[in-house]
């Protein structure tokens, strides 16, 4: 755990330091009520503590100063650069608890212009405090406070672009019909397009007979798409009063650029602030609020999933009026009583099946709009209770979150219209229409999809904090701590329930011990076992403070720590009541007595397990925090092995065959205590600073690497090399290629393949039971490598800063290593009547058979194919460019006669480059909006 010094002994080290400072850490956040003087504390498990005593696997980050050099549109935007052991999880652990000024909250609800700090509680004795839900970590954002001084404002106005990186590339037309002929012969099938219309729509000459849709094109999208953002702060206060607001609205646009789409716009609205009272010397308190508006207009149709399925010769979005026959009153008559004429010139295309089309949908489907609204309140009370003991306070935080969001649409029914085309002049014309569907719109607004989230957060807290003799200092805190979050459609609610601990003692800030436990409670459980104990331990050395470190010049600061324990937590549990047996009454299934009357039957699901507990993470952790060479070189890092103990699973490898039976279906099987989950790895930050030419230089390194196993699993496989005892938790399972079939021959020698019709061309798979029988089943899969679902095995962000005069770059990098990914989907497994994508060129036939890399195409479902096989895996090992960013102040002498305090304006961007042998998969989205690259304006002021 990490350890709170008395405010006295802050006080007496701090020197100078900040007035700033010193009032906004004053404020009463989870239990530091008392003044400090230029220390820089660390929000920690309810309380602050000096950053040079953080132990227990915490690292902290200073938003303010990145976004001094780094404009930040999300809160934990690339925060793996800055923070070992965070890589989309802490240490691999999956969820994390994140708290907003102590309230369980989304990340996304606060924007980092708000934030002061951010903590990362990673280590066991770290987050127990919080209970059963933080057991795979915290993360804590503390947003801003006011200050003792005159009205402070400062604001921002940014302007950018986003430009997608990469679409899908689908065949067009001509080229489609081709391969789809060529699949239908390999199935031994006629062809279904002739060469003469495969030629019509190769030519482009007449595209409304003939279309070659690209969805993709600039005819629907457009190069790029602008955000717009504004954020305002205002503070300021006294010594009895300190107020704090910031005001943020974001907004940008869509990329389609037609129809209605053309007016799509979100726009997020979010105003927050806080006000904290120094009621009298003994008494603070503080209380925030925080609205969110946020409006996503959009249409009524999935322009982007239909786009990646609508094959490119199927229909013609748009149907010229100048191509109808003239004086054909039949045609009129449509144009006439069409409720959507699209500019005055095209009636909407379409045909039988595809009556409902994203184009047509756009133009005439109507619009919609997604509501969503946040109110965030949170207060709390600090008492000094000095009178009573000295050293002892209480503080109390209550918060409340609501939050709902909607759907209103306005929906409209249209018609579409397939032309029929005949030859006038040497010239196509359309002579009739046949239509599929009706206009109409009703005018109603339809409201659908309606949320809601409340959550209620109460803490309650008696610290002790006392040196005695200048040498030896004593913290406690004795915390009740309950959390509740009630979602609409969700019978029960997500509740944290706990009471915790924390003895901390040290001697001369140089050795420490800290004891801090918790007794959960969880309505998962049986009621014998909803209460648990978790107890944990730290031991600290700042080992820079003995004496004979003194005369080691190259040595500024040296700090270990070693930390272990056991958290008991429910989140692993898959639902509720599973302790309980369950019986219900089956479906179809009858019995009959000698009366003649049938019967309901009742079947058994599951059955009852009285001694049902929590999963245990056990966990030690040991860390190191240096600094060297007169401060040019700064380290810390963490080494830590856990495991999740007692993961509750159903298994039938672990009772008797007759525990359960198929027909009828019954289940006696009870949900118990079995699978062990490890992890275990490293993280690390390095930090150079020094100057150069005349230019500061700052270098960051932040990186984690970390492996994971299963240790126990319930199995009963045949082979071992299908147990998943000892394989990675992140494994991806399936079939071993070798290739793909050559012939007939080589099939007929091969083992027989049981997913289906296997012909030249598809794929082979390994035997690997080929001693005991010459089939390749399920039987043969196999571990095939790390899915890195949880981080990949190896993660590190690089930021770099250069400072001259009035100007700093900032550049930042990310990286990971070690991980996998499969190949699936429409995209790459193409089959059936699937749009086809470039892939399918390099497909084999007999002319390619020596380079293809594909498999043969076919019209059918492809099932030996199309599954998960090493032949569709691909690296995910990547090195990304993710911030530029080049900053200039002007030089204070300019504004020295204005109100303007600081001015500043930058330009950067953002997700510039990825350098990787699959980046081309890595940076394609297929159903969905593209990848962006953001390229932005702003300016900064401080008045």
């Amino acid at each position: 755990m990490i350890f709170l010094l008395p405010a006295t002994l802050i006080a007496q080290d701090a020197g100078s330091g900040n007035l700033e400072q010193s009032v906004e850490d004053s404020v009463a956040n989870e239990g530091d009520s008392f003044r400090t003087v230029g220390s820089t504390t660390v929000q920690t498990a309810f309380r602050k503590v000096p950053d040079e005593d953080l132990m227990g696997g915490i690292s902290v980050v200073d938003v303010p100063g990145i976004m001094e050099k780094n404009y930040m549109t999300f809160s934990l935007e690339n925060m793996q650069a800055f923070v070992g052991g965070f890589n989309g999880s802490m240490w691999g652990m999956g969820n994390y608890l994140v708290l907003v000024d102590g309230i369980p909250r989304d990340p996304a609800s606060i924007n980092p212009a708000a934030i002061k700090q951010i903590s990362f509680l990673k280590g066991i004795s770290a987050n127990v405090l919080y209970g059963s839900r933080a057991a795979n970590g915290v993360i804590y954002i503390t947003t801003k406070r006011g200050g003792n001084h005159d009205l402070r404002i400062n604001g921002r106005v940014d302007g950018g672009i986003n430009v997608p990186i990469r679409y899908p590339n689908y065949l067009g037309s001509a080229e489609y019909m081709t391969l789809y002929n060529e699949a239908r012969q390999n199935d031994g099938l006629s062809q279904l397009y002739s060469m003469e219309s495969i030629y019509r729509h190769s030519t482009g000459e007449d595209p409304y007979r003939y279309p070659d849709v690209d969805y993709y094109s600039p005819q629907y999208l457009k190069e790029f798409t602008n955000r717009y953002h504004g954020n305002v702060e205002i503070s300021g206060g006294s010594e009895t009063a300190r107020y704090y607001t910031n005001i943020n609205f974001a907004s940008s646009g869509s990329l389609l650029d037609f129809g209605e789409a053309k007016d799509i716009r979100g726009n997020n609205f979010n105003i927050r602030g806080n006000v904290d009272f120094e009621l009298n010397e003994n008494i603070t308190a503080s209380v925030g609020a925080g609205v969110i508006y946020d409006d996503q207009n959009g249409v009524n149709t999935n322009f982007w999933g239909e786009a990646a399925s609508l094959r490119p010769h199927r229909y013609t979005p748009l149907i010229p009026i100048s191509m109808f026959v003239e004086n054909n009153p039949n045609l009129q008559q449509m144009v006439e009583t069409s409720n959507y004429v699209i500019n005055d010139e095209y009636l909407l295309g379409g045909n039988q099946l595809v009556s409902s089309n994203p184009i047509a949908g756009i133009y005439a489907g109507g619009t919609s709009e997604s509501v969503g609204r946040q109110f965030q309140f949170n207060t709390a009370l600090n008492m000094d209770l000095k009178g009573l003991l000295k050293g002892l306070e209480f503080r109390g935080q209550f918060g409340v979150d609501y939050q709902s969001s909607f759907n209103q649409a306005y929906n409209n029914e249209y018609a579409v219209y397939e032309p029929n085309w005949t030859a006038y002049n040497g010239e196509n014309q359309i002579s009739s229409l046949d239509q599929f569907g009706e206009d109409a719109k009703t005018g109603v607004q339809n409201v659908s999809s309606s949320a809601f989230q409340q959550t209620l957060a109460f803490s309650g807290q008696f610290n002790y904090r006392r040196t005695f003799d200048e040498d030896h200092q004593i913290s406690s805190m004795l915390i009740a701590n309950v959390h509740q979050i009630t979602n609409s459609g969700e019978y029960h609610r997500t509740a944290n329930l706990n009471l915790g601990v924390q003895i901390g003692y040290n001697y001369q800030q140089t050795y420490y011990v800290d004891f801090s436990a918790a007794v959960p409670h969880s309505a998962k459980l049986p009621e014998s076992n909803r209460r648990a104990f978790s107890p944990t331990a730290t031991l600290g050395w700042r080992i820079g403070q003995e004496d004979f470190m003194s005369g080691i010049s190259a040595i500024n600061n040296l700090k270990l720590y070693v930390s272990g324990g056991i958290v008991n937590t429910d989140m692993p549990i898959p639902g509720y009541y599973l302790y309980e047996s369950n019986y219900s009454q089956a479906d179809g299934a009858w019995f009959d007595w000698a009366d003649g009357l049938s019967r309901v039957t009742t079947h058994s699901y599951r059955g009852s397990n009285p001694d049902l507990t929590y999963v245990k993470r056990k966990e030690i952790n040991a860390g190191v925090e240096g600094s060297f060479f007169n401060n040019l070189l700064t380290v810390n890092g963490s080494v830590f092995l856990n495991r999740m103990d007692g993961g509750v699973i159903q298994a039938s490898a672990l009772f008797p065959s007759y525990f359960s039976t198929f027909y009828p279906e019954n289940s006696f099987i009870p949900y118990v205590n079995y699978n062990i989950d490890q992890r275990r790895g490293i993280d690390f930050n390095v930090r150079i600073n020094e100057e150069l030419g005349g230019i500061d230089w700052t270098l960051g390194m932040a990186g984690t690497y970390f492996d994971s196993k299963a240790v126990r699993r319930a199995e009963n496989n045949k082979y071992a090399y299908q147990d998943a005892e000892g394989t990675p938790l992140d494994g991806i399972w399936g079939l071993q290629s070798s290739g793909l079939f050559m012939s007939e021959q080589e099939i007929a020698d091969h083992a027989t393949q049981q997913f289906g019709t296997v012909q030249p061309g598809y794929i082979k798979y390994v035997n690997q039971n080929s001693n005991d029988d010459n089939l390749v089943n399920s039987q043969d899969q196999v571990y095939l490598g790390k899915a890195g679902w949880n981080g990949a095995p190896m993660e590190f962000g690089v930021n770099l800063t250069a400072r001259w005069n009035n100007l700093t770059v900032f550049a930042l990098g990310t990286g990971q290593f070690g991980a996998h990914g499969v190949k699936n989907g429409d995209y790459y497994w193409v089959n059936g009547d699937d749009k086809y994508s470039a892939v399918v060129r390099d497909r084999w036939t007999e002319e390619t058979k020596n380079t293809a890399s594909y498999p043969r195409l076919t019209t059918q479902s492809g099932s030996n194919n199309y599954r998960t096989s090493s032949f569709w895996m691909y690296s995910t090992d990547r090195v990304d460019l993710e911030k530029v960013q080049v900053t200039y102040n002007l030089p204070e002498k300019i504004l020295q006669n204005s109100s303007i305090r600081q001015l500043q304006v930058y330009v950067s961007g953002a997700n510039l480059l990825t350098i990787s042998p699959n980046s081309d998969i890595m940076e394609l989205n297929v159903g969905g909006a593209p990848q962006i690259r953001f390229y932005n304006v702003g300016i900064k002021a401080n008045f």
